[in-house]
């Protein structure tokens, strides 16, 4: 029902091995996550689980990762990697408002601000939906967005950045950010000149308010258990640059 929401989309994410590069030392959400698990070896699901960032780490640890995600270059990028380092993963090509899995558990989580990819108030819902069908009573789901601060968000935000690819290749980018009050949702430009040529990519992303959120995840038969401003637990507050959102669902389906 939402895949052409989320399929029109993931420009960002049509060079995973490139996307891999960007990212993989990033660590800050795989030591929460593991902090929270402690010695637990019962199965979980990742949402938008990409190259396999965190599920290839916790599965290497013994427990059973089931890894969801709709990009099917990047599902591919993440089994050839969990080949390679001789660890299992159940990664799955699926829409997440959609889940089809053979398990329900006691624990889902989404990071990277995948959550940010639920452009209207409908697939977000269908997210909660299918994430609530997927957990057992009393589970409990973990995600994390960036932070709505509005001094940045209202400004028309232009700069370049250089970067080198994962083949040693530089490469500038001119970015372009506006924001829309009214759908609350963030239209990212970039265009890339690298090795004599020219290309470009985008991407959309909602931001949720701390109330708007809490509504949302009410409706949907969740409760908040933390709200903190990083992966750090550090508090929340109007200037933090994240929200992370740890919720539990309610023990009685409703």
């Amino acid at each position: 029902m939402y895949q052409h929401e989320f399929e029109n989309n993931l420009q960002k994410y049509n060079n995973p091995t490139e996307y891999d590069s960007l990212y993989s030392h990033y660590q800050d959400d795989l030591h929460y996550i593991l902090h929270y698990l402690g010695t637990k070896k019962e199965p979980i699901i990742e949402l938008a689980c990409g190259t396999g960032r965190l599920a290839i780490p916790l599965a290497a640890q013994g427990i059973p990762v089931y890894g969801v995600d709709l990009h099917e270059g990047m599902i591919q990028h993440a089994i050839e990697k969990a080949q390679k380092e001789d660890v299992k993963v159940q990664f799955k090509v699926q829409d997440c408002t959609q889940l089809q899995l053979p398990i329900t558990t006691t624990f889902i989580y989404m990071t990277g601000n995948s959550f940010q990819h639920f452009l209207t108030n409908e697939s977000q819902n269908a997210l909660l939906q299918s994430v609530k069908k997927h957990l057992q009573p009393g589970g409990e789901f973990l995600f994390d967005m960036r932070n709505a601060i509005l001094s940045e968000l209202s400004i028309i935000d232009e700069y370049e950045e250089q970067t080198v690819t994962s083949n040693g290749v530089r490469r500038i980018t001119f970015h372009r950010e506006e924001y829309d009050p009214v759908t609350q949702v963030l239209s990212c430009q970039a265009v890339h000149h690298q090795d004599h040529t020219t290309f470009e990519d985008s991407i959309l992303l909602r931001y949720t308010y701390p109330l708007e959120m809490t509504r949302l995840l009410q409706q949907n038969g969740f409760e908040i258990l933390h709200l903190y401003g990083s992966w750090q637990k550090s508090d929340f507050h109007a200037q933090s640059p994240s929200m992370i959102v740890h919720a539990r669902l309610s023990q009685k389906r409703t």
